[in-house]
């Protein structure tokens, strides 16, 4: 029992880490173009990496491995995803960016239905209907703006961008899982991030000032923590009760805007984060939902595989 709370606690300190790891990328923003970003974020995150695999003992037995070429496709997928999640941080405040992130599940559902012929039920498609409003209300106050703000219609496309390849991205982990360390896959996902990131130097890197290397290696460290924290969350608690504790993400980021910032969002904004985060978990616990209403009126039922899995 004291490790299924222990690894409930690892997962929303987990969650707080990546909280303020967006935060100094936004900071850093300011200053530094992604792909520098990017380098920093992932080279620095290599270091309590490597700190972690050492005390488990699997450094440096854990970098073998049998799939290189999985690792590259996986990473490439995330490096992608790193790199619009950034753009997105740089123009939108974060509660919006972090909202927009949401969307990675409910996006498969209408991929699936039109590619995979995927039937996912009511309750999904419901949600998937939900999501997508939720995401209009955020929008809405920036929409009703005459003239608007073209760096925030990029932070929305980089947004909705990032959702898409997360999506993707977590179906390369989930293939790297079965036979992969999650520290050897967080290791080369770093290494190639870090690769990256250097390639954008001829597309101008910018001087740094001391505050904003302090930025950057914050986010380096607090990514890679925050890793560690989830790996380690994994070890002690159920994966499926640990998911619903990822939306805490949005609490974070809204205490962040309004302390650092002094941005809080408008009533019908928070209106449509909630709406967000409920709609992708009830994608996310669409099976558990659908058995206990089975349960409930006595029925049975074989659980409904949801696209998002």
């Amino acid at each position: 029992m004291n490790s299924f709370w222990s690894g409930i606690g690892l997962r929303l300190a987990a969650t707080g880490l990546f909280g303020v790891m967006n935060l100094f990328v936004r900071l850093a923003s300011f200053e530094a173009p992604t792909g520098q970003i990017v380098f920093w974020r992932s080279s620095v995150a290599l270091i309590p990496i490597v700190l972690y695999l050492m005390w488990r003992n699997q450094f440096p037995k854990a970098l073998r491995t049998k799939r290189p070429f999985g690792h590259l496709k996986r990473s490439t997928y995330g490096c992608i995803s790193m790199f619009l999640a950034f753009v997105s941080l740089a123009y939108l405040p974060l509660a919006l960016a972090t909202a927009l992130g949401f969307l990675a599940p409910l996006i498969l559902i209408p991929v699936a239905i039109i590619t995979l012929r995927e039937n996912p039920g009511w309750l999904v498609i419901g949600a998937t209907v939900g999501g997508f409003a939720g995401v209009f209300l955020m929008l809405w106050p920036m929409l009703s703006t005459p003239g608007l703000d073209h760096n925030t219609l990029i932070g929305i496309g980089a947004g909705v961008a990032f959702a898409v390849t997360t999506a993707f991205a977590k179906v390369q982990i989930k293939s790297l899982t079965t036979t992969e360390p999650s520290g050897t896959i967080a290791f080369y996902f770093a290494v190639i991030c870090s690769i990256g990131g250097l390639l954008t130097i001829p597309f101008g890197w910018a001087p740094l000032s001391v505050n904003n290397i302090v930025f950057l290696i914050g986010a380096g460290l607090t990514g890679g923590l925050a890793h560690i924290a989830m790996t380690e969350a994994l070890a002690r608690a159920p994966a499926s009760t640990l998911s619903a504790f990822e939306y805490t993400a949005m609490i974070w980021a809204i205490i962040l805007d309004l302390v650092v910032f002094g941005v809080l969002p408008a009533p019908i904004s928070l209106m449509g984060g909630v709406l967000i985060v409920m709609a992708a978990a009830l994608v996310m616990f669409n099976d558990q939902i659908v058995a206990a209403i089975a349960r409930k009126f006595g029925r049975t039922s074989e659980p409904v595989k949801s696209a998002a899995e």
